[in-house]
Formats: C-alpha cells, structure tokens, sequence
C-alpha cells in the first residue's frame, strides 16, 4: 500500500512539474516574439533610413521575418492547447502551412548548385504543401479538429 501512495506523490509531482514547465515554455516563446516584433520594427526603420523599403529583396526579407512571427505563435498555441489537453491537430497543420509558405516565398533558385537541384527542392515544398493543405481538409471533413472555440 505504502508503494502505490508513493507512486501515486511521484506521478503527482512529476505532473505539477511539467504543467510549470509548459508554462515556462509559453512565456519563453512570449519573449520570443516580442525580440522578434523590435528585431521587425528596428529593420523597418533601418530599411526607411536607408531607402532600400521600396526594394524587393527587403520587402521579402520582412515578409520572411513576418511569416517567422506567425510561427512563433502557432507554436505558442501548440503549448497553450497542450497544456490545457485540447486537440493541437489544425494548430500544427497550421504551422506547418506558414512554415512551408515562408520557404516558398523566400525561394531563390539561384541559391542551388544546378538547375536540377532547384527543381527538386520547389517540387519538394510544393508536395509539402499539397500534403498539408490535404490534411487541413481532411482534419475539417472528419471532425477531427479542435472545438469551435479553438479554431484557427
């Protein structure tokens, strides 16, 4: 008897232990993002002083650190869901959707060896993509999804 009521404080304590933790997580992530806000807004300024705003390179450049941001708190809502055991199925796909969008955005076939190499890498975030936004219909087409008050 004396083992199960033993068992039964470690398993308790080591649960408090993880709540917390996840906790941690999420005002790390917290901070996380507001660097990341100054970093965007100092490079915007920086990009007027300069007058480089209206070129299309730092235009992408603040489109990739935006998108950076978005996944920053789809993963914030990850821990917030997990935390609280709900469902983080749509959440997940939905980072996943921004993550692969930010690579294609930023995509430069110049940065590749060969044209081929090129190639395969724009096939591959284009599968990426095909197969999450097949699994984000799927997750709505059978309910699977998180509760209506959860959605993303």
């Amino acid at each position: 008897m004396d083992v199960d009521v033993d068992v039964d404080t470690a398993v308790g304590l080591s649960e408090r232990l993880m709540r917390y933790l996840e906790i941690v997580a999420a005002f790390v992530l917290v901070g996380l993002f507001a660097v990341g806000v100054f970093d965007f807004l100092l490079q915007i300024v920086d990009l007027v002083r300069t007058g480089e705003i209206a070129q299309t390179d730092a235009i992408i450049g603040l489109i990739d650190e935006i998108l950076l941001l978005f996944i920053i708190v789809e993963i914030f809502q990850t821990v917030v869901a997990y935390a609280q055991e709900k469902s983080v199925i749509r959440i997940v796909i939905a980072a996943g959707l921004i993550a692969v969008a930010r690579k294609i955005i930023s995509f430069h076939a110049g940065d590749y060896a060969s044209a081929t190499e090129a190639a395969i890498s724009a096939a591959g975030y284009a599968g990426l993509l095909l197969a999450l936004v097949a699994a984000l219909y799927v997750v709505q087409r059978t309910n699977v999804a998180t509760p209506t008050e959860q959605d993303v």
